[in-house]
């Protein structure tokens, strides 16, 4: 291509960064299958960047236009330094948009970097990119509320801090592990495949109404840090719905968030399938199975946090699946099944496993649960050590007593299992409401409707705390 080119199809210009120059807003620059390894600044222009792709959605064309080094453009001597990724640094919004590449082999900073903007991101596949300890995965967002759809976000690094590093980063963290005053929030992940990230997504310190929605999240033996599909970390009132976990150390991590609903979801082969602490947090209809532990959660210093489980479907649990790196759960004589509380994690005296590569914790700071009453200096037992009911069957009807507070509403939810051996929760068949007396207890009892082997159950407060299961009753 001529250098001197005026960009119009007979005589396009020989560069990206030349036909974003002479854009603007509103313009298209429309890129040529090739390989470039322009570093890319839309400096606040609000244009669509795109490969032939747009034109007629060939996916062919994501593949053969790529924004990177390659074996060509190195060694012919085009790139003069190393391909730096692109930036949205300078207050995009939605109107700005990347669409129909591959973004590879950047080396530094993240390969997209989002702060201050907000750029609609598609049908990109983001592959075998390193980012040092101040990137923050394949693609970085700060104070962000960009819409990430149909990505393939597969086999990229990070530096000694966390060496599986994150698929993708929201966060408001300085990028040195401190909060900012900023918030990332009202991105859109949807539709995007996460292969071998380490932590596939990670919702940080601010990251809050976000939604992350029919994903795949996947980890294969190639992974070198199996960590977490998601993490929340101090990361409130997202929704993640309906996406697949496979093959983690925790399939889905929160860690002191509050308020996020997590629904519809499917996870197998992890170590644990949720791991779980922080407040508020809705647990509603996931699919839960295969895994060493179906639903972990952790104590933590606050007594009165409190996770809400509900209907969801939780069978074929308790696989010896020791898989540990930062998360899952390798104790051992360690309580496995549906749903198990007290679960040590990387807080914890007694987790065993890997921290994070490079993670350092003072022992005299590492955290262990209660387990005598009044005892002093650790963490109270999980959602306030609500107790599961106990059920049995007499005269054609399940009978449920409930013990917990004085004078309250509980919500019983019943569950089936197809084996008389089971003792988790793979059917949900309803709810039933129990109010307890001026002692504590309440009895219930609900005439069977649907035919199973075996029956189980959990209680759940009015503050929204639910217990584990009961011990399974196997029905005549």
């Amino acid at each position: 291509h001529d250098y001197l080119g005026d960009g119009s199809e007979e005589n396009p210009f020989a560069s990206m960064n030349q036909g974003m120059g002479a854009s603007s807003d509103g313009d298209t620059v429309l890129v040529a299958a090739g390989s470039y390894c322009d570093t890319i600044n839309f400096v606040g222009k609000n244009i669509v960047v795109a490969s032939h792709f747009i034109i007629d959605q060939d996916e062919a064309f994501v593949d053969s236009t790529i924004l990177g080094i390659t074996y060509d453009n190195y060694f012919n001597g085009d790139c003069a330094d190393f391909f730096d990724g692109i930036k949205f640094i300078n207050g995009e919004d939605s109107s700005a948009v990347l669409t129909g590449f591959t973004i590879t082999s950047t080396f530094g900073r993240s390969p997209i970097q989002c702060i201050d903007s907000s750029p609609t991101l598609s049908y990109l596949t983001l592959r075998d990119n390193y980012t040092n300890d101040d990137g923050g995965g394949a693609i970085y967002l700060v104070n962000s509320n960009s819409n990430l759809e149909n990505l393939i976000i597969k086999d990229n690094s990070k530096g000694s801090h966390n060496y599986g590093g994150a698929g993708v980063m929201l966060t408001g963290d300085d990028g040195k592990g401190n909060p900012t005053a900023t918030t990332t929030n009202n991105n859109k992940v949807l539709d995007n495949y996460f292969q071998d990230n380490g932590d596939g997504l990670e919702l940080t310190r601010g990251a809050a109404f976000n939604l992350v929605a029919n994903n795949h999240f996947i980890s294969t033996s190639a992974n070198p840090e199996p960590s977490q599909g998601i993490e929340i970390l101090w990361g409130n009132d997202n929704a993640v719905v309906g996406n697949k976990f496979e093959n983690y150390s925790d399939g889905l991590q929160i860690n002191w968030g509050k308020r996020n609903y997590i629904a519809y979801n499917e996870l197998t082969n992890n170590s644990n399938g949720f791991n779980l602490t922080g407040d508020g947090n809705i647990l509603d209809s996931n699919k839960v199975h295969g895994n060493r532990i179906g639903i972990a959660i952790r104590s933590e210093k606050d007594a009165n946090a409190h996770i809400t489980l509900t209907k969801n479907l939780i069978w074929n649990n308790a696989k010896d699946i020791k898989r540990c790196e930062a998360g899952g759960s390798c104790v051992p004589n360690q309580r496995l099944g549906a749903i198990v509380f007290d679960v040590p994690g990387l807080e914890h005296a007694h987790f065993v496993g890997s921290r994070g590569h490079g993670v350092k914790i003072d022992p005299a700071n590492l955290q262990k649960t209660c387990q005598q009453p009044n005892e002093q200096g650790c963490n109270a037992q999980p959602n306030q050590a609500i107790q599961a009911p106990k059920l049995s069957f007499s005269k054609g009807q399940v009978n449920v007593v409930v013990k917990g507070q004085a004078n309250q509403r509980y919500q019983v939810e019943l569950f089936g299992n197809r084996l008389a051996s089971s003792n988790e929760a793979e059917i949900y068949i309803g709810s039933i409401v129990a109010t307890t007396n001026a002692q504590g207890e309440a009895n219930v009892s609900w005439k069977p409707t649907t035919k199973v082997a075996s029956l189980t159950a959990n209680v759940t407060d009015q503050l929204g705390a639910t217990s584990e299961l009961s011990t399974a009753l196997k029905m005549k």
